[in-house]
């Protein structure tokens, strides 16, 4: 594992004087808006200025897209081509990895460690893995009336917006990037303006070492104003977005205000994780499941921010928690020993915050409950891990999305109930129980409204298994074969070869 005094620090601080550009048609081009400082959530400093796109090159960008893939610049190569080349980036991504991961942590504030284990390398395996699908995704024979063949072509769906976030930026750019590439598809990616760096960095070196034609990447450095132009261009065929509920409704309604594009939204979530009174390995349960819910920060969608606890063990778990909430370590998320880094921006620091203060009206504040100011943490957004008791389950800290580093606690007592709590939200994303009882297992996990059920082991991910929730947590799946349809059409050929 490499150590904080491994990581180039003096090659990031000179990479990050140089002109950070929009990346259109194969070339880097200066952004026609106003400046933007990315900021170091850890101590306020500015890392660098961006020029953003102004909503005419958003279009531009768009219309040059939608040129290319009607051309077929990139759905014409070959698909052996195209995985060669999908490979070739995951290639880059491995040989870069510790550069990747600092430029991750820095306008981010999440942990080296994390940048390091779960995000960056996982990209490059979010590549390889939808290189394996170029050729192995295709259409099929449908069991017609004798006299006609029908068969069915997947074609890329066109030109993909993918707008990425700000609390997984390279990873959930790869999770858009890969399959849409591997389709056939032009795209147009728009990171977070809060962390564009690793997405920069990564177009840089794609640009530099591989030949992937001018005008099939393309990359938007701008802000949330001038990127809803992606969302109501009669050029864009296609947005993936990963980001809040609200931002996904306005997805929605540009889509029907423009030409009806499709869409895949990750949206928000208040994900509950249910504790029976046979929990099993109940101490490791409490570690996993805080550790899911805690690392990053808190700044992860399918987090299980509500703990439902059986009442029998109800202050057991509690006072667990809250021990291990006092013995986190808030710091900069480049030294060694320290535990959790800094919420992400200052917008964010300030919501969470204000839904500290709504608990405190609603609940028992047992850990947390306020900013970290000591010592050098006083310059940036540090939050102490929160945790509210006896929660009521129509509370608004137990119904609306913080994210961030707030859990709520809610004793039950029957499963009746667990279940009723766990579906009374908005969202639908995730949902876990823990419990020695196969049959209750089970019939709890088809009663559960959630997308991703995790039974006896809390957050449980990997790239075959489909990711996305129901309700108001989205549309659509990432990830495994799910997220190849969202980007393809399905065309259905009639051929008649009877009498005529």
């Amino acid at each position: 594992m490499t150590t904080a005094q491994e990581i180039p620090l003096a090659w990031a601080n000179d990479w990050l004087t140089k002109p950070k550009q929009q990346y259109i048609n194969g070339q880097w081009v200066q952004g026609e808006n106003t400046d933007w400082q990315v900021k170091n959530p850890a101590n306020g400093d500015t890392l660098c200025a961006i020029s953003m796109a102004s909503e005419t090159q958003v279009e531009k960008t768009a219309e040059i897209a939608k040129h290319h893939h009607d051309m077929g610049t990139w759905n014409k190569v070959s698909r052996t081509e195209r995985a060669n080349l999908l490979r070739q980036i995951a290639h880059l991504i491995r040989k870069n990895v510790e550069k990747l991961a600092l430029l991750e942590t820095l306008p981010n504030g999440k942990l080296f460690s994390e940048s390091m284990t779960d995000d960056i390398p996982t990209c490059a395996d979010i590549f390889d893995y939808y290189a394996g699908w170029t050729d192995k995704f295709y259409g099929e024979t449908s069991p017609v009336d004798e006299g006609f063949l029908n068969y069915t072509l997947k074609e890329p769906i066109g030109v993909c917006a993918l707008i990425a976030p700000w609390n997984f930026p390279l990873y959930q750019a790869s999770l858009k990037i890969a399959p849409a590439l591997a389709m056939g598809n032009t795209v147009i990616i728009k990171p977070s303006e809060y962390t564009p760096l690793t997405t920069v960095f990564l177009m840089e070196l794609i640009d530099e070492a591989l030949d992937i034609p001018a005008g099939v990447i393309n990359m938007l450095l701008t802000n949330g104003s001038s990127a809803n132009q992606l969302t109501l261009s009669q050029n864009v065929d296609k947005v993936s977005f990963t980001g809040s509920t609200g931002v996904g409704r306005k997805i929605v309604q540009n889509s029907g205000q423009s030409n009806l594009k499709a869409a895949t939204l990750e949206l928000g979530g208040k994900s509950p994780c249910i504790f029976f009174d046979d929990t099993p390995n109940l101490d490791g349960a409490i570690d996993r499941a805080f550790n899911v819910m805690f690392s990053h920060k808190g700044e992860k969608c399918s987090e299980p921010t509500r703990f439902l606890i059986h009442d029998s063990i109800y202050d057991y778990v509690l006072d667990k928690l809250v021990e291990k909430a006092n013995a986190v370590v808030c710091g900069d998320p480049l030294a060694e020993g320290v535990d959790q880094g800094p919420q992400c921006n200052q917008v964010q620091f300030d919501k969470i915050m204000e839904y500290i203060e709504i608990g405190k009206t609603e609940a028992k504040i047992v850990a947390g409950g306020y900013a970290d100011t000591q010592g050098d943490n006083a310059k940036g957004y540090f939050i102490r891990p929160t945790i509210f008791a006896d929660v009521a389950p129509d509370a608004r800290i137990a119904q609306e999305e913080i994210f961030g580093p707030v859990l709520s606690c809610i004793r039950f007592n029957t499963t009746e109930e667990a279940v009723a709590i766990a579906n009374s939200t908005e969202y639908g994303l995730a949902a876990g129980l823990y419990t020695t009882n196969v049959s209750r297992a089970h019939k709890v996990a088809e009663q559960l409204d959630a997308g991703m059920l995790f039974i006896n082991r809390y957050g449980c991910y990997g790239l075959a298994a489909p990711f996305g929730g129901f309700k108001q947590s989205g549309w659509g799946k990432e990830m495994a074969i799910h997220s190849l349809s969202s980007y393809t059409k399905t065309k259905g050929v009639w051929v008649y070869y009877g009498d005529a």
